[in-house]
Formats: structure tokens, sequence, C-alpha cells
């Protein structure tokens, strides 16, 4: 049983270290359509956050990264993306809450209204959250949010810049 345990853990371990940045539409800020895959073009590593307006955790977790960027540019050359979970009902509320806490001004917001991103990466859960080295590869990932879990994501994005 043991044996089959861990073999179920190295799977699921593998099978984040090959994930990859799926090729999905989704909108930006601008209203324009964007293709997921583009996300890598600039061949940074990235935070990627799947968060929803009702999610409490997702804004703390987001309102973290956002006061706690300028410092970490310092450390590491990247970009976070938060993805808005919000259906196209909410999607005019979601472009609003984002504006309005400030962090259209330094991540790059995308909406999935559709959720077709977010069932791509197999997200099932909000907060989820992804760092991606600069070929789109997943290195870390993680659910929930705990005050000084975005440290975790400083320490993996230090990595892929190495």
């Amino acid at each position: 049983m043991r044996t089959f345990l861990l073999s179920i853990v190295a799977l699921m371990v593998s099978a984040i270290a090959v994930a990859q940045v799926p090729s999905v539409t989704v909108e930006n800020a601008k209203g324009e359509t964007v293709n997921t895959k583009t996300l890598i073009k600039e061949g940074k590593p990235m935070i990627v956050s799947f968060w929803s307006t009702s999610c409490k955790p997702c804004i703390r977790e987001l309102d973290a990264i956002y006061d706690a960027l300028p410092d970490w540019l310092e450390e590491a050359d990247f970009r976070v993306v938060a993805v808005s979970t919000d259906d196209s009902r909410l999607l005019a509320k979601a472009k609003s809450f984002a504006e309005g806490r400030g962090w259209g001004e330094d991540f790059t917001l995308l909406f999935d209204k559709n959720q077709d991103f977010m069932r791509a990466m197999n997200v099932s859960v909000v907060p989820h959250v992804f760092v991606l080295d600069g070929t789109g590869k997943v290195v870390y990932s993680h659910t929930s949010y705990v005050p000084g879990n975005e440290l975790e994501l400083l320490e993996a994005i230090k990595k892929c810049s190495k």
C-alpha cells in the first residue's frame, strides 16, 4: 500500500513538473481577446493567480503580492498575471474591482469568463496560484491562502530566475 501511495505522489509531482501554459482564449483588461500561450513570449518567469471577486482569500493574497511587488522586482525579473474566474455576468464587476485595487498598474489582468483557462490548468478552487518558469512550465502551485504563503511564491520565482 505504501508503494502505491508513493507512486501516486510521484505521478502528481511529475504532472506538475511537465505542465505548461495551455492555448486558451481569454479577455484582457481592454476587452481584447488574448491567447494564453502569448504569456510566455517574453521568456520571464511569472506568477499566475486564479481569483474571483467573491473569494476573500484570493483578494488577500493578490493584495499581499501587490504590496510586496516593488521589493520583489528588485530581487527577480518576473511578472504577475491575475486571472479572474468570474463568469460573463460578473465581468464588468471583476474589471472594476481589479482596477479599483490598483492591480491593473502592475499585474497583467485576464478575464476567463467561460472558465476555459481555469479548466485547462486543472483549477477546481480559487485561490489557485502557479509559478511558471520562462518557458511556461509549472514549477510551483498552491491552493488556498494563509498570510505568508506569498513568500513561497518569491522563493519559487528566484529559483526560476537563476
